[in-house]
């Protein structure tokens, strides 16, 4: 409940807010009318100009089951900030939850006399999907999607509509050196179980040197450091406190399968997933996270997004490789976050700057209460736009401006 309530409660009106600020932001900046004075030696001409947001047509806001708020709200109130009329497409798995904002919305609408039908919802089941025929429609002119890159793409290549996609995507961890090694598992581990892994920012691929780990004490091997992360994930998730609260429900059942089959992917199993009760949802499917090791010779295994709660602990020959593949992953098959673990200076910018050609944000050294899952409103902007896990960014004014035009007229002042 507390997972579902965070994400789907205040970061969710976070996002909302911001994507209004930002639209009001972007509609006020420029005057809405001007008097133009050209000097044409004995006399002048004057004209009285004036500017019009124009909205682009109807909007379809494609929700996911994983995160129904969360994802849905920054371009339904992006588009309706614009003026545009917005149509709410939840997965079939998870309705209610933006069914209940929308109700809300409504009632809004009709407080200020304005027509609840500029926010409605287009629900469809798993037997009869109605998202395409939507999509396609010649009067839908604005589509937001968050979901798996084949649809994704697909919506990207429609002709004459504005497209914004968040898809999937590779996240790495790099591990040069650190501080302090214990807070550092810690961290990663509890990363790893947020929502059971199945935020979009969640790390997957774990980059360790052969040669292990530096810390001030001394180098940790590639197996003492790994051996953290595990005993640390089993002391969350035996912690009847905290465990179960962190961890959440596992939304699809294909994502249990996938995790419960980790063993299969080619790897070495270092932690195996396990199920467990959850006091308050007793009935709940859950898992915990499953640890592999896999070499970096074994591209296969750890160039796709393997969604859930699997984590893969790729030995490489040094940090220099480690960069090169998160990097590499980021291009080819996109990457919303990175976290990165260095006391070296110069390693710290060289991965900084790798990242940023890969349009991926780097989270740094993070320890204690804050995790590389974790993205603010108004401070960090969630995807980049920038590589194949999505065209768009909450919320940059490109996620504004491409929702309405500029309209101009003028006319001579008169005498």
């Amino acid at each position: 409940y507390m997972m579902a309530f965070q994400a789907s409660g205040p970061h969710a009106a976070d996002r909302a807010l911001e994507a209004i600020a930002s639209g009001y932001e972007e509609l006020q900046r420029f005057p809405k009318t001007a008097l133009w004075d050209k000097p044409m030696g004995k006399f002048n001409i004057q004209l009285n100009k004036e500017w019009r947001a124009v909205p682009k047509g109807v909007s379809v806001v494609i929700g996911c089951s994983t995160f129904p708020t969360w994802n849905t709200v920054p371009g339904m109130y992006a588009s309706l900030i614009t003026g545009n009329p917005v149509i709410v497409k939840p997965h079939p798995g998870a309705i209610l939850p933006i069914a209940i904002v929308v109700a809300e919305l409504q009632k809004v609408l009709v407080e200020n006399n304005l027509d609840p039908n500029i926010c409605q919802l287009g629900v469809d089941t798993f037997d009869k999907m109605i998202t395409k025929e939507l999509a396609e429609h010649k009067d839908v002119k604005l589509i937001d999607f968050t979901g798996n890159s084949v649809f994704g793409s697909y919506l990207e290549g429609l002709q004459g509509k504005a497209v914004f996609t968040e898809k999937t995507g590779v996240n790495s961890v790099i591990l040069d050196s650190v501080e302090d090694a214990d807070k550092v598992a810690a961290n990663l581990a509890f990363s790893l179980s947020l929502y059971s892994g199945q935020m979009c920012t969640a790390p997957q691929n774990f980059y360790i040197p052969e040669t292990g780990v530096k810390t001030p004490a001394g180098t940790l091997s590639f197996d003492e450091f790994t051996k953290k992360i595990a005993d640390n994930i089993n002391s969350l998730v035996d912690n009847p406190k905290a465990g179960p609260f962190v961890l959440g429900a596992v939304q699809n059942k294909k994502t249990s399968e996938r995790v419960a089959a980790a063993d299969q992917l080619g790897g070495k199993v270092i932690l195996a997933s396990r199920t467990f009760e959850n006091p308050m949802f007793k009935t709940a499917r859950v898992a915990t996270p499953a640890l592999l090791e896999v070499d970096a010779s074994k591209k296969e295994v750890f160039s796709k997004e393997l969604f859930g709660p699997i984590a893969l602990l790729i030995k490489t020959k040094n940090t220099d490789q480690s960069i090169a593949l998160a990097q590499e992953m980021a291009m080819e098959h996109g990457a919303i976050s990175c976290g990165a673990y260095t006391t070296d200076p110069v390693v710290r910018e060289k991965i900084a700057d790798e990242m940023a050609l890969a349009a991926t944000p780097v989270s740094f050294n993070l320890t204690g209460g804050i995790y590389m899952n974790q993205n603010a409103a108004f401070s960090d902007y969630h995807v980049t736009g920038g590589n194949p896990s999505g065209n768009a960014s909450f919320t940059n004014p490109e996620f504004i401006n491409k929702r309405f035009t500029w309209v101009g007229h003028r006319e001579p002042v008169k005498a």
